[in-house]
C-alpha cells in the first residue's frame, strides 16, 4: 500500500516531510501545557511552533501533489497521536490529560490539515503565478479549525479547572498570536525553503 501511494514521488523527501509532521506536534502538544501571559490574555507556549505544522502541510502538498500529501498526512496521524501521549506523559502530566491532549491533536491534525489541503491547492491552482497567496489564506483557514478543535476536544470539561473554563478564550487568543507568527516570520521562510528545495531538485532531474 505504501509503495502505492508513493510510486512516482520522491521517497526519502516524503519520509522526511512524515517525520516533521510527527515530531512538530509531539513538540508542540508537549508546550501547550505551558502558558503565558500576554497583555493580560493568556497565551499557550505552543502557538509558537504549531504554525510550523500549516507551513509544513502547504510544503508537503506544493512537493509532493495533492493525493500524495493528503496521503502522507493520514500516515502521520496515528503516530502523531502515539508520540504526542507519550511526551505529555513523560512531562509528568497524568494519563487522563495526556490521552485528551493526544486525542484533541490528532483530531485537529487530522480534520484541519486534510481540509487545508484542498484549500491551499484550490489557490495554488487558481493564482499559480503568486506563490504566497495559497500558504496565507490556508493558514488563516486551518489555524482557527485547528485550535478550536484541539482545545475543544483536550480541556473543555477536563480536569484543568482554568483551561476547561477558559478553553474557548485561549483558543482564540492562539489562533490570532498563530497567524501573527506565520504571516510575519514563518511565511517568508517558507517562501526562502521552498525556492531552495525546488532548485535543490531541477539540479537532481537535470
Amino acid at each position: 500500500m505504501l509503495d502505492r501511494i508513493l510510486a512516482g514521488v520522491d521517497r526519502a523527501l516524503a519520509y522526511k516531510l512524515m517525520l516533521a509532521h510527527i515530531i512538530i506536534i509531539a513538540i508542540s502538544n508537549y508546550l501547550v501545557q505551558f502558558k503565558i501571559d500576554v497583555w493580560g490574555n493568556p497565551l499557550a507556549v505552543a502557538a509558537f511552533t504549531f504554525p510550523l505544522v500549516v507551513v509544513l502541510t502547504d510544503l508537503t502538498v506544493r512537493l509532493l501533489g495533492k493525493q500524495t500529501g493528503r496521503a502522507v498526512i493520514a500516515l502521520a496521524f496515528i503516530p502523531a497521536i502515539i508520540v504526542s501521549m507519550a511526551v505529555v506523559k513523560l512531562g509528568g502530566a497524568p494519563d487522563s490529560v495526556a490521552f485528551r491532549i493526544g486525542l484533541g491533536s490528532g483530531m485537529a491534525y487530522f480534520v484541519s490539515n486534510l481540509l487545508d489541503v484542498y484549500v491551499f491547492q484550490y489557490f495554488r491552482e487558481k493564482y499559480k503565478q503568486i506563490w504566497w497567496i495559497a500558504p496565507t489564506l490556508s493558514a488563516i483557514v486551518s489555524t482557527f479549525i485547528d485550535t478550536y478543535t484541539f482545545f475543544g476536544v483536550a480541556f473543555a470539561g477536563g480536569d484543568d479547572p482554568f483551561m476547561s473554563q477558559h478553553w474557548a478564550e485561549v483558543a482564540t487568543n492562539n489562533s490570532i498570536s498563530k497567524l501573527i507568527i506565520s504571516l510575519a516570520v514563518i511565511l517568508p521562510a517558507y517562501g526562502m525553503l521552498l525556492n531552495f528545495i525546488q532548485r535543490k531538485m531541477n539540479k537532481v532531474e537535470n
